[in-house]
């Protein structure tokens, strides 16, 4: 393992502050390019991963991984040089090199133009531009959020017992007494 020589830190005592040029600590963190910067890790395109991929930062893949990865938080970019054999879980997908395996992401599959992807997609939204090559299914199927889940259930039971009782004979009588609320 590398470990940081402590010697070369320079000494941030009392009255010290920063180094010349660099803002202090709490305008690095309230600058959101920097927040993007250090949330968002990269794996390089010599690298070849074997095996389960985990976790809770953005993720840039440029090598090789065969497996299974898991951004289900996240955001996973396949770069253009990215060659993945692998199932996938995460929030959004952007896929610019090549993805062998089914795609699943809570918000959006992205495939760009010279991206590719032979496998099943599931996401709510999904977005292939001209050029890319896509095999495989799409299941758009939208997930309720906990707010519409409590709504949707007591706004369709009203509304679909009106529309099967115009279905029934001309007799208006019955009907206009069993639509009244309870």
């Amino acid at each position: 393992m590398w470990k940081r020589d402590d010697a070369v830190k320079p000494p941030t005592g009392p009255g010290q502050g920063a180094p010349v040029g660099e803002p202090p600590a709490a305008a690095r963190a309230a600058d959101p390019k920097r927040q993007l910067e250090r949330d968002t890790v990269n794996i390089g395109k010599s690298v070849v991963i074997k095996g389960e991929l985990n976790g809770s930062e953005d993720l840039t893949i440029e090598g090789q991984v065969e497996g299974k990865i898991e951004l289900r938080q996240n955001v996973l970019t396949i770069g253009p040089n990215g060659k993945i054999k692998a199932q996938i879980f995460a929030k959004a997908v952007i896929v610019q090199g090549e993805v062998t395996g089914n795609v699943s992401a809570s918000e959006k599959v992205d495939i760009r133009d010279n991206g590719s992807v032979d496998g099943d997609i599931v996401a709510p939204r999904v977005a292939i531009a001209d050029g890319a090559h896509f095999r495989g299914s799409i299941d758009m199927q939208r997930t309720p959020t906990p707010a519409t889940a409590a709504v949707k259930p007591a706004e369709t039971k009203p509304d679909t017992k009106p529309e099967a009782k115009p279905a029934a004979p001309p007799s208006s009588g019955p009907v206009a007494s069993q639509a009244t609320p309870r």
